[in-house]
């Protein structure tokens, strides 16, 4: 083999591990967070709260889950107006003028987009999620719930709930949104099905991380050591 292809085999394996790395490091998360939920829900069926909280709490409701995590809510950006202006400049001070204007034409409202905001706690339960911060509350009951969406990388969360009009959701670090995630998914079936069936759905998910454990990449080629 030729210094050239040696060395494109050398790349191709450095890439090939590169991958397989990433692969296995969160292959390996999964399985922590999955033996975390099968800890929590031994905990919940007991009726015990996972985490400390101060959450006045409802009947039959038990805290999961808690993490730091951003608020946000639908709203829109800066308005503008669309047409011309008009206005007369005035001498205040030497080399300085005041412009006092009017604006003719149409005001035209801002895109929509979700407004972030403050950082609170974000708490889980078997019966809603909630945020509580310094100066916004909120709270989206899975009674209630229509649907959420999630970010590719899984940090930004937007919840469809009835009972409001705007959209609005919850951004996390990387870490603590992969864990909200699969945490998530088992809330809300034990709130459809009861804490019993999350252990079945556990079992499951283990099981089928357990198949799909990332495999070492066959190697193309080892260079000799001479041209290593």
């Amino acid at each position: 083999m030729g210094f050239i292809a040696n060395w494109k085999a050398k790349r191709a394996n450095k890439e090939a591990m590169a991958n397989y790395d990433l692969q296995i490091n969160d292959w390996r998360t999964d399985v922590e967070i999955f033996q975390k939920i099968r800890e929590a829900f031994l905990i919940a069926t007991k009726g015990e709260d996972v985490v400390s909280n101060q959450t006045i709490q409802k009947p039959g409701e038990i805290v999961l889950w808690k993490a730091q995590g951003q608020f946000h809510e639908a709203g829109r950006g800066a308005g503008s107006y669309q047409g011309s202006s008009q206005g007369l400049s005035i001498p205040v001070v030497a080399g300085i003028r005041y412009r006092v204007g009017a604006t003719r034409g149409t005001f035209v409202s801002g895109d929509p987009i979700q407004k972030y905001g403050e950082v609170g706690d974000v708490i889980l339960t078997n019966q809603r999620v909630m945020f509580n911060g310094m100066f916004n509350t909120k709270e989206w009951a899975f009674a209630k719930w229509n649907g959420a969406a999630a970010s590719a990388d899984e940090t930004d969360y937007i919840f469809h709930v009835s009972n409001r009009q705007k959209t609005s959701g919850v951004l996390f670090s990387a870490h603590d949104g992969r864990e909200f995630n699969r945490f998530l998914s088992c809330a809300l079936i034990a709130a459809e099905y009861g804490m019993d069936r999350v252990n079945k759905e556990i079992d499951k998910n283990v099981k089928e991380l357990e198949e799909d454990k990332p495999a070492i990449p066959p190697l193309e080629f080892k260079a000799p050591k001479a041209l290593e």
